[in-house]
């Protein structure tokens, strides 16, 4: 196979992102990051039984699916190439469209907001906790909403900017290792008795990718909320700078803290889980009220569409310029 099928290419991006938009991520028993999960749960059976419980067994995880699932990937696309480069194509589409979560981020957070707005806290309190980790029950409806936005900004990092990222480094291969390393972080990248070591190498290689496009993302926001009305880009790139690490991990909290000053608004504010309140720390400028009106949604909503475009149209632009 020509190895230019597997490239990144500006025109496949720009589809697969139209199309993630318009349909959200595809439903199918197929869909690469359904299999990896599943291959995921039998490889670590395998390797526990084997008694390779620790950060190496961790480490021989994430060998054994970045080969099968990054050479899966070549040889899908390979074996639609013998057949015609136009059906490599298309499965590279397909593939590509598959591993971006802008709208089916998106439509969560939008189901959030539509039983908040339609009053109805128990269906906002379900529709949250497909969000975010924590006790929803205690959340009144602008907790929910404050809990979408809040997704909103996080998820820009893993489920937009990063794929996009990793892809124009990497082309097909880069993105589908970036969801391996992204799901190994969600099934087992766990601070546990269990997964403490299991999972470190997955938490690790999760903080190491997701390092530059999260801070890219800060600056994003910072752009985008210029041209959102209401929102702010001086405040974006200042509490973004300023409260970054008031979220835990190196990476969430910049554009978390950015969305939050582009929508003047503060975020966050107490969480609690498993019963217990696990902090009361709010992001966001000092004097801005606490978000949770319709109106804040919207605001966020659209910085955060907005920065993905400008992502969007930055790679584009990079690609074009390297071919």
């Amino acid at each position: 196979m020509d190895l230019s099928g597997l490239a990144p290419r500006a025109d496949l991006l720009v589809l697969a992102l139209a199309l993630d938009l318009a349909v959200g991520d595809p439903n199918y028993r197929w869909h690469p990051v359904r299999l990896v999960g599943g291959q995921l749960v039998r490889i670590e059976r395998a390797l526990r039984a084997a008694g390779a419980n620790g950060r190496g067994g961790g480490c021989v995880l994430f060998a054994v699916l970045a080969v099968v699932f990054g050479g899966g990937a070549a040889g899908v696309v390979g074996g639609a190439w013998a057949v015609h480069p136009g059906g490599a194509q298309a499965v590279h589409l397909f593939l590509l469209f598959s591993l971006i979560a802008l709208g089916d981020l998106l439509a969560h957070a939008g189901a959030v907001d539509a039983a908040a707005t339609a009053g109805d806290p128990d269906a906002a309190r379900t529709a949250a906790a497909r969000l975010v980790g924590r006790d929803t029950d205690r959340m009144d409806l602008a907790a929910c909403r404050r809990s979408a936005m809040e997704s909103l900004g996080e998820s820009l990092v893993d489920g937009v900017v990063s794929p996009i990222f990793w892809y124009c480094v990497a082309g097909l291969p880069g993105i589908v290792i970036f969801k391996v390393v992204s799901t190994m972080d969600s099934m087992v990248g766990y601070r546990t008795e269990r997964y403490r070591d299991f999972g470190w190498c997955g938490a690790r290689l999760d903080d190491l990718l997701n390092l530059i496009p999260a801070r890219v993302s800060w600056l994003l926001v910072a752009a985008a909320a210029v041209v959102v009305p209401g929102a702010s880009g001086r405040e974006a790139l200042r509490c973004g700078w300023r409260q970054h690490a008031v979220v835990p991990g190196p990476n969430a909290g910049w554009s978390e803290a950015a969305l939050a000053g582009a929508i003047r608004r503060r975020l966050a504010g107490p969480i609690w889980l498993g019963g217990r309140l696990v902090t009361e720390v709010w992001i966001g400028g000092a004097n801005d009220p606490p978000g949770g009106s319709a109106d804040d949604y919207r605001r966020a909503r659209r910085t955060t569409l907005a920065a993905a475009g400008l992502a969007a149209a930055m790679a584009t632009g990079a690609l074009l310029a390297a071919r």
